[in-house]
């Protein structure tokens, strides 16, 4: 009377374990890469030689807002249509031709934003933006 663990058919292992070998060559293909990167770690170039220069600030931008009266103004100030067209072409006379931001309220007279838009165009003053919320 023997005891018998498992069944008669019992056979061995036909296959070999094969997670050891993966692992060996895992750390083998880590340590050549480093080794690799190591011998050469950078790439001859050759860049080209520049000079910077420092760009210029851009002049601020002229702000002219149109209310539902037809009132105009300059940033905040209110102004008449004679005086904004001479301080128009005072900025034109800069040289430096600022962007006008023009804002206009939903309730205005189109003919009054023509105006200001001639009176810019007049002056010289080619960046003319219209700003909206």
């Amino acid at each position: 009377m023997a005891f018998q663990l498992g069944d008669d058919d019992v056979q061995g292992m036909n296959e070999m374990n094969l997670i050891p070998l993966i692992d060996v060559m895992l750390v083998l293909m880590i340590i050549f890469l480093l080794t690799a990167t190591v011998l050469n770690p950078t790439v001859p170039l050759d860049l080209p030689k520049t000079s910077a220069s420092v760009n210029e600030t851009p002049p601020e931008a002229i702000q002219i807002s149109i209310d539902k009266d037809a009132g105009i103004f300059w940033d905040s100030d209110p102004i008449s249509m004679e005086a904004l067209e001479t301080r128009l072409q005072e900025q034109s006379a800069t040289g430096q031709n600022p962007s006008v931001q023009l804002r206009a309220d939903k309730d205005s007279r189109y003919d009054t934003v023509a105006q200001v838009l001639a009176a810019t165009s007049q002056a010289g003053l080619t960046k003319v933006a219209f700003v909206n919320e």
